[in-house]
Protein backbone atom coordinates (compact mmCIF):
# COMPACT_ATOMS: atom_id res chain seq x y z
CA UNK A 1 0.00 0.00 0.00
CA UNK A 2 1.47 3.22 -0.85
CA UNK A 3 1.51 5.44 2.43
CA UNK A 4 2.72 8.73 1.20
CA UNK A 5 0.27 11.44 0.38
CA UNK A 6 0.85 10.62 -3.50
CA UNK A 7 2.87 9.17 -6.36
CA UNK A 8 5.90 11.57 -7.18
CA UNK A 9 5.82 12.12 -11.37
CA UNK A 10 9.28 10.64 -11.01
CA UNK A 11 7.90 7.11 -9.83
CA UNK A 12 5.37 8.05 -12.32
CA UNK A 13 7.67 8.37 -15.20
CA UNK A 14 10.10 5.59 -13.88
CA UNK A 15 7.58 2.92 -14.01
CA UNK A 16 6.35 3.87 -17.69
CA UNK A 17 8.91 5.12 -19.40
CA UNK A 18 10.00 2.22 -21.51
CA UNK A 19 6.18 2.47 -22.71
CA UNK A 20 6.75 6.34 -22.85
CA UNK A 21 9.63 5.94 -25.32
CA UNK A 22 8.01 2.62 -27.16
CA UNK A 23 4.94 5.30 -27.98
CA UNK A 24 7.11 7.81 -29.20
CA UNK A 25 8.76 5.74 -31.62
CA UNK A 26 5.40 3.82 -32.78
CA UNK A 27 4.12 7.40 -33.43
CA UNK A 28 7.98 8.37 -35.10
CA UNK A 29 6.89 5.48 -37.77
CA UNK A 30 4.12 7.02 -40.04
CA UNK A 31 5.10 10.59 -39.22
CA UNK A 32 8.69 9.83 -40.92
CA UNK A 33 6.90 7.85 -43.45
CA UNK A 34 4.07 10.44 -44.35
CA UNK A 35 6.64 13.56 -44.17
CA UNK A 36 10.23 12.03 -45.74
CA UNK A 37 7.79 9.66 -48.48
CA UNK A 38 4.72 11.47 -48.76
CA UNK A 39 2.70 8.70 -47.73
CA UNK A 40 -0.31 10.71 -47.59
CA UNK A 41 -2.75 7.63 -47.44
CA UNK A 42 -1.09 7.00 -43.82
CA UNK A 43 -3.78 9.10 -42.33
CA UNK A 44 -7.31 7.68 -41.27
CA UNK A 45 -10.46 9.75 -40.16
CA UNK A 46 -10.64 10.71 -37.01
CA UNK A 47 -13.98 9.63 -36.27
CA UNK A 48 -13.85 5.68 -36.35
CA UNK A 49 -10.46 6.01 -34.13
CA UNK A 50 -12.79 8.26 -31.48
CA UNK A 51 -15.38 5.47 -31.73
CA UNK A 52 -12.77 3.00 -30.86
CA UNK A 53 -11.35 5.44 -27.89
CA UNK A 54 -14.97 5.99 -26.42
CA UNK A 55 -15.36 2.00 -26.53
CA UNK A 56 -11.76 1.30 -24.91
CA UNK A 57 -12.48 3.63 -22.56
CA UNK A 58 -16.11 2.53 -21.42
CA UNK A 59 -14.37 -1.20 -20.68
CA UNK A 60 -11.25 0.10 -19.41
CA UNK A 61 -13.75 2.16 -16.83
CA UNK A 62 -15.65 -0.92 -16.11
CA UNK A 63 -12.06 -2.92 -15.59
CA UNK A 64 -10.97 0.00 -13.11
CA UNK A 65 -14.10 -0.42 -11.24
CA UNK A 66 -14.14 -4.25 -11.02
CA UNK A 67 -10.56 -3.98 -9.60
CA UNK A 68 -10.84 -1.62 -7.04
CA UNK A 69 -14.13 -3.76 -5.69
CA UNK A 70 -11.79 -6.79 -5.46
CA UNK A 71 -8.70 -4.45 -3.63
CA UNK A 72 -11.61 -3.22 -1.38
CA UNK A 73 -13.34 -6.04 -0.62
CA UNK A 74 -9.39 -7.76 0.47
CA UNK A 75 -9.30 -4.82 2.84
CA UNK A 76 -12.35 -5.30 4.26
CA UNK A 77 -12.17 -9.19 5.05
CA UNK A 78 -8.25 -7.85 6.43
CA UNK A 79 -10.15 -5.47 8.66
CA UNK A 80 -12.80 -8.23 10.18
CA UNK A 81 -9.73 -10.72 10.74
CA UNK A 82 -8.30 -7.56 12.47
CA UNK A 83 -11.26 -7.60 14.83
CA UNK A 84 -11.88 -11.21 15.23
CA UNK A 85 -8.41 -11.52 16.45
CA UNK A 86 -8.78 -8.70 18.91
CA UNK A 87 -11.95 -10.48 20.56
CA UNK A 88 -10.69 -13.99 20.08
CA UNK A 89 -7.43 -12.35 22.67
CA UNK A 90 -10.26 -11.21 25.25
CA UNK A 91 -12.34 -14.30 25.06
CA UNK A 92 -9.31 -16.83 25.48
CA UNK A 93 -8.58 -14.27 28.89
CA UNK A 94 -11.61 -13.95 30.53
CA UNK A 95 -13.50 -17.52 29.00
CA UNK A 96 -10.93 -20.11 29.96
CA UNK A 97 -10.67 -19.71 33.71
CA UNK A 98 -11.08 -22.13 36.85
CA UNK A 99 -14.99 -20.83 37.55
CA UNK A 100 -16.30 -24.27 36.06
CA UNK A 101 -12.96 -26.35 36.31
CA UNK A 102 -13.67 -29.65 38.61
CA UNK A 103 -9.88 -29.20 39.93
CA UNK A 104 -8.89 -25.49 39.42
CA UNK A 105 -5.51 -24.88 38.24
CA UNK A 106 -2.67 -22.26 39.44
CA UNK A 107 -2.71 -19.09 37.52
CA UNK A 108 0.76 -19.69 36.07
CA UNK A 109 -0.79 -22.44 34.27
CA UNK A 110 -3.74 -20.12 32.91
CA UNK A 111 -1.46 -18.02 31.99
CA UNK A 112 0.76 -20.60 30.00
CA UNK A 113 -2.80 -22.16 28.01
CA UNK A 114 -3.83 -18.53 27.37
CA UNK A 115 -0.29 -18.21 26.24
CA UNK A 116 -0.34 -21.19 23.89
CA UNK A 117 -4.31 -20.29 22.33
CA UNK A 118 -2.83 -16.68 21.38
CA UNK A 119 0.53 -17.50 19.61
CA UNK A 120 -1.36 -20.13 18.25
CA UNK A 121 -3.35 -17.56 16.80
CA UNK A 122 -0.44 -15.52 15.72
CA UNK A 123 0.78 -18.47 13.99
CA UNK A 124 -2.88 -18.57 12.16
CA UNK A 125 -2.07 -15.20 10.95
CA UNK A 126 1.41 -15.25 9.84
CA UNK A 127 0.72 -18.56 8.21
CA UNK A 128 -1.96 -17.41 6.04
CA UNK A 129 0.22 -14.42 4.77
CA UNK A 130 2.66 -16.24 3.41
CA UNK A 131 -0.17 -18.32 1.39
CA UNK A 132 -1.90 -15.35 0.11
CA UNK A 133 1.69 -13.76 -0.79
CA UNK A 134 2.54 -16.91 -3.18
CA UNK A 135 2.71 -16.40 -6.77
CA UNK A 136 -0.05 -17.57 -9.32
CA UNK A 137 0.14 -17.80 -13.34
CA UNK A 138 -2.19 -14.63 -13.43
CA UNK A 139 -0.12 -12.13 -11.41
CA UNK A 140 1.32 -9.28 -12.52
CA UNK A 141 4.90 -9.19 -9.60
CA UNK A 142 6.91 -10.90 -12.46
CA UNK A 143 6.78 -8.09 -15.25
CA UNK A 144 9.88 -6.11 -15.53
CA UNK A 145 7.99 -2.83 -14.42
CA UNK A 146 6.79 -4.51 -11.38
CA UNK A 147 10.21 -6.23 -10.70
CA UNK A 148 12.22 -2.83 -11.26
CA UNK A 149 9.77 -0.64 -8.92
CA UNK A 150 10.22 -3.81 -5.91
CA UNK A 151 13.80 -2.34 -5.37
CA UNK A 152 12.24 0.34 -3.43
CA UNK A 153 10.62 -1.96 -0.63
CA UNK A 154 11.11 -5.30 0.02
CA UNK A 155 8.23 -8.22 0.56
CA UNK A 156 9.05 -10.12 3.73
CA UNK A 157 7.39 -13.22 2.74
CA UNK A 158 9.81 -13.66 -0.17
CA UNK A 159 12.41 -12.83 1.84
CA UNK A 160 11.66 -15.35 4.82
CA UNK A 161 9.79 -18.20 5.01
CA UNK A 162 6.92 -19.52 6.93
CA UNK A 163 8.24 -21.79 8.98
CA UNK A 164 10.55 -18.79 10.45
CA UNK A 165 7.63 -16.89 11.03
CA UNK A 166 6.09 -19.81 13.08
CA UNK A 167 9.20 -20.29 15.24
CA UNK A 168 8.54 -19.55 18.98
CA UNK A 169 4.73 -19.76 18.44
CA UNK A 170 4.06 -22.92 18.18
CA UNK A 171 5.74 -26.30 19.66
CA UNK A 172 8.24 -27.79 16.90
CA UNK A 173 6.84 -31.02 16.75
CA UNK A 174 3.48 -28.83 15.63
CA UNK A 175 5.28 -26.66 13.40
CA UNK A 176 6.54 -29.69 11.51
CA UNK A 177 3.01 -31.07 11.75
CA UNK A 178 1.15 -28.55 10.01
CA UNK A 179 4.31 -27.28 7.52
CA UNK A 180 3.73 -30.98 6.33
CA UNK A 181 0.37 -30.17 5.27
CA UNK A 182 -0.97 -28.25 2.26
CA UNK A 183 -2.80 -25.41 3.78
CA UNK A 184 -1.24 -25.01 7.61
CA UNK A 185 -3.04 -22.03 8.30
CA UNK A 186 -6.09 -24.66 7.80
CA UNK A 187 -4.26 -27.08 10.22
CA UNK A 188 -3.49 -24.24 12.56
CA UNK A 189 -7.32 -23.57 13.72
CA UNK A 190 -7.77 -27.46 13.31
CA UNK A 191 -5.60 -27.84 16.29
CA UNK A 192 -6.92 -24.31 18.29
CA UNK A 193 -10.43 -26.45 17.95
CA UNK A 194 -8.69 -29.51 19.45
CA UNK A 195 -7.00 -27.70 22.54
CA UNK A 196 -10.75 -26.13 23.24
CA UNK A 197 -11.72 -29.71 23.43
CA UNK A 198 -9.34 -30.64 26.04
CA UNK A 199 -9.80 -27.76 28.22
CA UNK A 200 -13.72 -28.20 28.04
CA UNK A 201 -13.04 -31.70 29.30
CA UNK A 202 -11.04 -30.63 32.00
CA UNK A 203 -13.50 -28.28 32.97
CA UNK A 204 -11.56 -24.89 32.26
CA UNK A 205 -14.44 -24.08 29.74
CA UNK A 206 -18.19 -24.79 29.77
CA UNK A 207 -20.70 -25.84 27.08
CA UNK A 208 -21.63 -22.01 26.38
CA UNK A 209 -17.86 -20.79 26.25
CA UNK A 210 -16.61 -23.61 24.57
CA UNK A 211 -19.33 -22.80 21.77
CA UNK A 212 -19.02 -19.67 21.49
CA UNK A 213 -14.76 -19.52 21.33
CA UNK A 214 -15.82 -22.21 18.55
CA UNK A 215 -17.97 -19.96 16.70
CA UNK A 216 -14.55 -17.59 16.50
CA UNK A 217 -12.79 -20.39 15.16
CA UNK A 218 -15.58 -20.51 12.19
CA UNK A 219 -15.86 -16.95 11.98
CA UNK A 220 -11.42 -17.31 11.24
CA UNK A 221 -12.48 -20.23 8.96
CA UNK A 222 -14.70 -17.69 6.68
CA UNK A 223 -12.22 -14.63 6.60
CA UNK A 224 -9.73 -17.29 5.64
CA UNK A 225 -11.91 -18.58 2.97
CA UNK A 226 -12.70 -14.93 1.53
CA UNK A 227 -8.93 -14.37 1.42
CA UNK A 228 -8.73 -17.47 -0.70
CA UNK A 229 -11.36 -16.91 -3.06
CA UNK A 230 -9.87 -13.49 -4.20
CA UNK A 231 -6.42 -14.86 -3.89
CA UNK A 232 -7.40 -18.23 -6.51
CA UNK A 233 -10.43 -16.44 -8.62
CA UNK A 234 -8.64 -13.85 -10.79
CA UNK A 235 -10.58 -11.04 -12.77
CA UNK A 236 -11.44 -13.08 -15.38
CA UNK A 237 -9.47 -13.36 -18.05
CA UNK A 238 -11.84 -12.77 -20.97
CA UNK A 239 -12.36 -9.29 -19.78
CA UNK A 240 -8.38 -8.61 -18.90
CA UNK A 241 -7.49 -10.22 -22.58
CA UNK A 242 -10.19 -7.73 -24.43
CA UNK A 243 -9.48 -4.90 -22.55
CA UNK A 244 -5.89 -5.23 -23.21
CA UNK A 245 -6.36 -5.72 -26.55
CA UNK A 246 -8.69 -2.94 -27.05
CA UNK A 247 -6.30 -0.44 -25.55
CA UNK A 248 -3.10 -1.69 -27.66
CA UNK A 249 -5.55 -1.35 -30.91
CA UNK A 250 -6.57 1.74 -29.95
CA UNK A 251 -3.03 3.11 -28.91
CA UNK A 252 -1.77 1.38 -32.55
CA UNK A 253 -4.25 4.09 -34.70
CA UNK A 254 -3.95 7.18 -32.85
CA UNK A 255 -0.82 8.21 -34.54
CA UNK A 256 -2.69 7.46 -38.26
CA UNK A 257 -5.47 10.02 -36.84
CA UNK A 258 -3.28 12.38 -35.58
CA UNK A 259 -1.98 12.62 -38.88
CA UNK A 260 -4.62 13.82 -40.64
CA UNK A 261 -5.73 16.47 -38.32
CA UNK A 262 -1.64 17.71 -37.81
CA UNK A 263 -1.71 17.98 -41.55
CA UNK A 264 -5.06 20.27 -41.66
CA UNK A 265 -2.57 22.87 -40.06
CA UNK A 266 -0.21 22.34 -42.31
CA UNK A 267 3.47 22.47 -42.42
CA UNK A 268 6.00 21.52 -39.68
CA UNK A 269 2.76 20.99 -38.18
CA UNK A 270 2.81 17.51 -38.69
CA UNK A 271 5.67 16.75 -36.15
CA UNK A 272 3.34 17.18 -33.64
CA UNK A 273 2.00 13.90 -33.92
CA UNK A 274 4.60 12.23 -32.37
CA UNK A 275 4.27 13.93 -28.45
CA UNK A 276 0.51 14.09 -28.75
CA UNK A 277 0.02 10.29 -29.93
CA UNK A 278 2.34 9.52 -27.26
CA UNK A 279 0.57 11.70 -24.99
CA UNK A 280 -2.38 9.80 -25.81
CA UNK A 281 -1.43 6.44 -25.93
CA UNK A 282 0.41 6.99 -22.19
CA UNK A 283 -3.00 8.25 -20.32
CA UNK A 284 -4.93 4.62 -21.70
CA UNK A 285 -1.79 2.82 -20.84
CA UNK A 286 -1.90 4.19 -17.65
CA UNK A 287 -5.68 3.83 -16.97
CA UNK A 288 -4.79 -0.10 -18.22
CA UNK A 289 -2.41 0.10 -15.71
CA UNK A 290 -3.98 0.98 -12.60
CA UNK A 291 -6.50 -2.03 -13.24
CA UNK A 292 -3.99 -4.27 -13.84
CA UNK A 293 -2.44 -3.20 -10.69
CA UNK A 294 -5.13 -3.33 -8.46
CA UNK A 295 -6.26 -7.04 -9.70
CA UNK A 296 -4.77 -9.08 -7.28
CA UNK A 297 -4.80 -7.52 -3.85
CA UNK A 298 -2.18 -9.87 -1.95
CA UNK A 299 0.50 -10.55 -4.88
CA UNK A 300 2.80 -7.83 -2.92
CA UNK A 301 2.73 -4.80 -5.13
CA UNK A 302 3.08 -1.30 -3.80
CA UNK A 303 -0.81 -0.89 -4.41
CA UNK A 304 -1.65 -4.08 -2.47
CA UNK A 305 -3.37 -4.72 0.92
CA UNK A 306 -0.37 -4.51 3.47
CA UNK A 307 -1.32 -7.81 4.98
CA UNK A 308 2.56 -7.99 6.66
CA UNK A 309 1.67 -4.57 8.71
CA UNK A 310 -1.73 -5.68 9.36
CA UNK A 311 -0.73 -8.83 11.13
CA UNK A 312 2.09 -7.45 12.80
CA UNK A 313 -0.59 -4.67 14.38
CA UNK A 314 -2.65 -7.58 15.29
CA UNK A 315 0.62 -9.47 16.67
CA UNK A 316 1.19 -6.15 19.16
CA UNK A 317 -2.32 -5.86 20.51
CA UNK A 318 -2.17 -9.73 21.42
CA UNK A 319 1.01 -10.01 22.76
CA UNK A 320 0.28 -6.65 24.75
CA UNK A 321 -2.69 -8.13 25.80
CA UNK A 322 -0.73 -10.83 27.06
CA UNK A 323 1.70 -8.67 29.06
CA UNK A 324 4.91 -9.86 27.15
CA UNK A 325 7.82 -7.37 27.31
CA UNK A 326 9.33 -8.29 23.94
CA UNK A 327 6.50 -6.98 21.75
CA UNK A 328 7.84 -6.04 17.65
CA UNK A 329 7.72 -2.51 16.77
CA UNK A 330 4.96 -1.48 13.72
CA UNK A 331 6.33 -1.94 10.31
CA UNK A 332 7.32 1.15 9.09
CA UNK A 333 6.43 2.10 5.16
CA UNK A 334 9.96 1.18 2.75
CA UNK A 335 9.84 4.60 0.34
CA UNK A 336 5.86 5.26 1.39
CA UNK A 337 5.46 1.37 0.40
CA UNK A 338 3.83 -0.33 3.59
CA UNK A 339 3.50 -4.10 3.33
Amino acid sequence: MHAGRRFTFREVIMWTRRDILFYLVLASIPTLLYQMLGWTWLTIPWVPIALVGTAVAFITGFKNNATYDRLWEARTIYGGIVNTSRAWGIMVKDFITNKHAREPVPQEVLHKIHTALIHRHIAWLHALRFQLRAPRAWEHMIKSYNKEYRRWYTVDETENSVGDALTGLVPPEEKALVLGKTNPATQLIAQQSKELEKLLELGLIEDFRHMELEKMLVECYALQGKCERIKNFPYPRQFATLNLMFVRLFISLVPFGMLGEFAKMGGEFVWLTIPFSALVAWVFNMMEKIGESTENPFEGGANDVPITALTRTIEIDLREMLDEKNIPEPLKPQNNILM
